[in-house]
């Protein structure tokens, strides 16, 4: 076996892009290398070919492996619903919605489905690196534990610890890991990563050696702060707390932060465009006045969040941004939002419920037990083509003129008569550069019409070539089992 795990002081430490980027560095060494995380929480997810769905940032370390994503990078993948309650997604497809405290009873029962698609992973490649989820220090989780240090003693895989130097107390967080470990989950730990580090090197070289005096752990490297990350999605949703384009640009596009937005990464190439100020709303804030688009999001709970939208005065600002002949784009729960009636009377989402929409197009959607997961392709009305996915529980009827016509000519979504109103299900949208090009001229704006992917490979490209020069790799491939001269 060749595998290594990437586990963190926390959460947001930078373990995705860490494993990310050493995927992409093994990978141009000419290994097969594959990318694994034993049970992730997040509401943005990626469609695999197979009709799964998993964690984006496993899709996009699959990206880095250059290999398409299976339902076995990614196992168990939690999706947030409620403040106590998440949708279980096992092996791609869902396994029902357990509150917080009935999963951590029950989780312990999944660690054979981990373990099992981690072996198909490894019977097929060179190298497997894993990523943990959250702390191996959070000690009160540990019982029934598949993520972290439950997992890597399951299987014996080596662990490298990484500590995130730009929140501070580094040190402390991981001295303290390994205070409060127990002998065996300490014992995994072969080595220590720092991440995010600013400045001059030498500046921390003493406190580099300090952790190794109290914790006995190899100091395995450090790395800067990674620049071209900004140009990879983004899993959780602390990338919305960071401050928006504030430059007045050729057209403003304005996305409400619903409380449970989903695939919000969707909008990264949106973000990069340089005609475009694009601005994420944060509840408390009304929508923009001088918006020129107004993109309802994805979200996790469709009707939950349509009352969030109302309670917020989003509903009032958006109708006001409709008669001054702005325009709205509703993508995947933000489309069915914008239909007259949305109806769930086998409570798929919660209770059993039946609300009026926002009323903006001319359809319905009632929420159904089955989900859609699948890839698609086709054209925009103007002939610009596109490649997305689709990932929903609902059916939208009633459009008369459709938004998307797939390649199999099937249509999708729905348009005002006035075309300034438009919904659709499928996500990814903005990604290729054709169709992100023909919804900018829409709005007036000129669009750079690179692909999104293209972007994404290139950071990934630098990003392996930073952490070559930054981690002692000769030793991470003696750790995982391979041999440094490869």
């Amino acid at each position: 076996m060749a595998a290594l795990m990437i586990q963190g002081c926390g959460s947001d430490v930078g373990k995705s892009v860490l494993v990310a980027g050493l995927c992409r560095l093994f990978a141009n060494r000419g290994l097969t290398v594959r990318p694994f995380k034993p049970q992730n929480m997040s509401n943005n997810a990626a469609v695999t070919a197979d009709g799964g769905e998993i964690g984006r940032a496993q899709a996009l370390q699959a990206v880095a492996c250059r290999t398409p994503p299976t339902v076995d990078m990614n196992p168990v993948l939690l999706k947030p619903q409620s403040d106590v309650g998440a949708q279980l997604v096992v092996r791609g497809k869902m396994a029902g919605t357990w509150k917080a405290r009935g999963y951590q009873e029950r989780k312990a029962a999944l660690l054979d489905t981990v373990v099992e698609s981690f072996r198909r992973l490894e019977a097929e490649c060179d190298l497997v690196i894993v990523e943990g989820a959250g702390s191996p220090a959070e000690i009160n989780l540990r019982a029934g534990d598949i993520a972290n240090m439950g997992f890597a003693r399951a299987v014996d895989v080596p662990v490298v610890l990484v500590g995130d130097i730009d929140r501070g107390h580094v040190i402390a967080a991981l001295v303290g890991a390994h205070a409060v470990l127990d002998d065996g989950d300490r014992a995994m730990v072969r080595g220590f990563l720092i991440n995010k580090f600013r400045g001059d090197p030498a500046l921390f070289q003493d406190g580099r050696a300090e952790i190794v005096r109290r914790t006995g752990w190899p100091d395995l490297g450090m790395a800067p702060w990674l620049a071209a990350a900004r140009r990879l999605p983004a899993e959780d949703a602390v990338v919305l707390d960071q401050a928006a384009s504030a430059d007045r640009r050729k057209v403003r596009i304005v996305v409400p932060m619903l409380s449970r937005i989903a695939n919000f990464d969707e909008f990264d190439a949106l973000r990069a465009e340089p005609e475009v100020a694009f601005t994420f709303v944060p509840p408390g804030t009304p929508l923009p006045g001088d918006a020129d688009l107004v993109i309802l999001p994805g979200t996790k709970a469709t009707l939950a969040d349509l009352a969030f939208l109302r309670a917020q005065g989003w509903d009032i600002d958006l109708a006001a941004h409709v008669r001054r002949g702005g325009r709205v784009l509703g993508v995947c729960g933000g489309y069915q939002m914008l239909g007259r009636r949305l109806s769930d009377p086998d409570g798929v989402e919660g209770a059993p419920d039946s609300i009026e929409g926002l009323g903006l197009l001319d359809v319905e959607t009632v929420m159904t037990g089955d989900k859609t997961l699948r890839p698609v392709t086709g054209r925009l009305p103007d002939g610009a083509r596109f490649e997305g996915y689709e990932m929903h529980v609902g059916r939208t009827a009633g459009a008369v003129a459709p938004m998307l016509t797939f390649d199999d000519g099937a249509t999708d979504g729905a348009r005002s008569a006035d075309g300034r109103v438009k919904g659709c299900y499928v996500h990814g949208l903005f990604d290729s550069g054709e169709a992100r090009a023909e919804l900018l001229a829409e709005l007036g704006a000129t669009a750079e019409g690179q692909d999104q992917t293209v972007r994404v490979d290139q950071a990934l490209d630098e990003i392996a070539a930073v952490l070559e020069r930054s981690f002692d790799i000769p030793a991470l491939m003696r750790l995982a089992g391979l041999e440094s001269s490869r």
